[in-house]
């Protein structure tokens, strides 16, 4: 029914079954992944599993891949890139190996980033093998506790999936991925949502994340392409305002 298919659309849900908690007074998404909140929490402690800051989720120490641990606080004052990958998954290690050239020119250029891997690997042994590859911290194989609630925090549907965060643990944008491998030189770091994108393969994806609108012009012509643009520009800015001022995903 048109129910049905709006609260689809409205909730995005991509797969089933899907378990979505919501502040009835409000209707505000409480937590996207109640399916593993169920898992982790069966009794009901942490009720009414509202989402919590970043600081507070990924408290505890961190991993590098010589083997040395650093606290969870000595991520605070940077951009923060929340990598959720794993080794078995192939669009996971082509992006990791363009991440890795992302973070050493990001790094290069004076920014204060980091990324934290998020591992969906299917044995320790596996995690290792990939994190080696891989110039930034982790969350400890071994803490599926942490790395569950992370899962929960961003809601995350499937992988690779690049959060990134702003320097307060604020989500700039959960297309990270999209936006890494349209910008190899990272000009456009930390990648703010742009109101009005064209469309390429790569960010394709994004038409299923909510409605859309799609406006085709004749590629021949330049001119007509940003007469096109800023035609949709400032419509794209007034809906999206319009979302920030509710403190919804537009």
């Amino acid at each position: 029914s048109l129910l049905q298919l709006k609260l689809w659309n409205k909730y995005r849900v991509s797969n089933i079954p899907s378990l979505i908690f919501i502040d009835a007074s409000s209707g505000k998404v409480v937590c996207r992944n109640g399916l593993l909140v169920i898992r982790d929490d069966p009794e009901g402690l942490e009720f009414p599993w509202g989402p919590k800051p970043f600081s507070e989720v990924v408290a505890g120490p961190l991993l590098r891949n010589n083997g040395q641990t650093l606290d969870s606080s000595a991520l605070e004052g940077s951009h923060i890139g929340v990598y959720f990958s794993a080794h078995w998954c192939p669009p996971c290690r082509s992006l990791t190996r363009v991440l890795v050239e992302s973070y050493r020119k990001i790094k290069e250029a004076g920014q204060k980033f980091e990324i934290l891997f998020v591992s969906a690997d299917r044995s320790e042994d596996s995690f290792k093998q990939y994190f080696s590859e891989m110039p930034w911290v982790a969350v400890p194989y071994a803490d599926e506790a942490r790395r569950s609630r992370l899962n929960r925090l961003y809601g995350i549907q499937g992988i690779p999936t690049l959060i990134v965060l702003d320097s307060k643990g604020d989500v700039i944008t959960r297309q990270g991925r999209v936006e890494v491998l349209n910008d190899i030189e990272c000009r456009e770091f930390p990648w703010h949502p742009k109101p009005v994108l064209e469309l390429t393969d790569s960010n394709a994806v994004q038409l299923n994340e909510g409605p859309c609108l799609v406006l085709f012009v004749d590629s021949e012509d330049d001119g007509e392409s940003e007469a096109a643009k800023q035609l949709i520009q400032p419509i794209a800015e007034k809906i999206i305002a319009k979302y920030k001022a509710k403190e919804e995903e537009a």
